[in-house]
C-alpha cells in the first residue's frame, strides 16, 4: 500500500478499462480488488469533443450511457463523475462556441437520463482553454449533470495564476487532477507532480482554506507513461512522496 484513496479510470478506446472490454466478471473482480486496497472510483476518464460532427457526437452520446452504466456498477448509490475534456482549439473559440453548447445540452440530458455527471475540464489546446471560457459553457446549459474538473497544469502553461484560477472555479468544481509540467502554451511537456515548477504546498493550503473536500488524483499523461522505461510503480511511489509531503508542509503552515 503505498498511501491512496482513489484512483480514476480511463475509458478511452485500447484501454483494458474501456467499456467495449471491461464488464462482465473482470469488472466484478477489480470491484473486489477496490474494496480490498480500499480505494474509492470518483471519476472515469472519457475523452469527447463538442467541435465533433454528427456522426461524431451519435458516438460521444453513446460513451456517455456506456460510461454511465459502468459507473453505476461500480457505486450505484455515488457513481464516478465522467471526466473530459472537450476539444476544439483556443483561437477558434468564438466560432465554435455556439454549436458547442448546443451539443452540450445533449450532452447533459444523456448525463440526466443515465443517472450521472459530467465533469468538463478546460485544456491548454481546447476551445475552452480559462476558467472564463469553462464557467461560461456551464452557465449556457444549466443542469445538475454537469460539473467543472480542475487542472491547474493547463492554466500554468498560459502563465495563469494558481490562486486566482482556482477560486474562479473552484464553486463549480467537483474533480482535481494534478500533474507537472515545462514550456509554454506552444511548447510544453506534461511531467508527474513534484517534477515541475507547480507550488504543492500553497495548492494544498488554498484548498484546505476553502474548504474543497472532493478527490484529488494524480494524472499520468500519455506524454509520460509512452516513455521508454516508464516503471508505473515508481511513479505512483515518486507522486505519493511529493505530494504527500507538500500536504503535511501545507497543513504546518495553516
Amino acid at each position: 500500500m503505498i498511501g491512496y484513496q482513489h484512483v480514476e479510470l480511463c475509458l478511452n478506446e485500447g484501454y483494458p478499462t474501456a467499456p467495449q472490454v471491461f464488464h462482465g466478471e473482470i469488472l466484478e473482480q477489480t470491484k473486489a480488488l477496490l474494496k480490498e486496497l480500499h480505494l474509492d472510483v470518483p471519476c472515469l476518464m472519457v475523452l469527447m469533443q463538442l467541435t465533433a460532427d454528427d456522426r461524431e457526437h451519435a458516438t460521444a452520446l453513446e460513451q456517455i450511457r456506456l460510461a454511465a452504466r459502468m459507473a453505476l456498477q461500480l457505486n450505484p448509490e455515488k457513481p464516478p463523475l465522467l471526466e473530459t475534456v472537450v476539444g476544439g482549439r483556443p483561437a477558434l473559440w468564438e466560432e465554435q462556441k455556439t454549436d458547442m453548447v448546443r451539443r452540450l445540452r445533449d450532452w447533459a440530458a444523456a448525463a440526466e437520463d443515465a443517472g450521472v455527471r459530467i465533469a468538463i475540464k478546460a485544456h491548454v489546446g481546447s476551445a475552452v482553454n480559462s476558467p472564463e471560457r469553462l464557467l461560461w459553457m456551464l452557465e449556457q446549459v444549466p443542469s445538475p449533470a454537469l460539473t467543472a474538473a480542475y487542472d491547474f497544469s493547463h492554466f500554468e502553461l498560459q502563465g495563469l495564476d494558481l490562486e486566482k484560477t482556482l477560486l474562479t472555479t473552484l464553486p463549480r468544481t467537483s474533480f482535481i487532477h494534478v500533474k507537472d509540467t515545462t514550456g509554454d502554451e506552444k511548447k510544453f511537456r506534461f511531467l508527474l507532480p513534484g517534477e515541475g515548477r507547480t507550488d504543492y504546498v500553497r495548492y494544498f493550503q488554498l484548498l484546505r482554506q476553502h474548504k474543497y473536500e472532493g478527490p484529488v488524483c494524480v494524472e499520468v499523461s500519455g506524454q509520460v507513461f509512452s516513455q521508454p522505461g516508464y516503471d508505473p510503480l515508481q511513479a505512483a511511489r515518486s507522486c505519493w512522496d511529493a505530494l504527500s509531503a507538500a500536504d503535511a508542509k501545507a497543513r504546518g503552515q495553516a
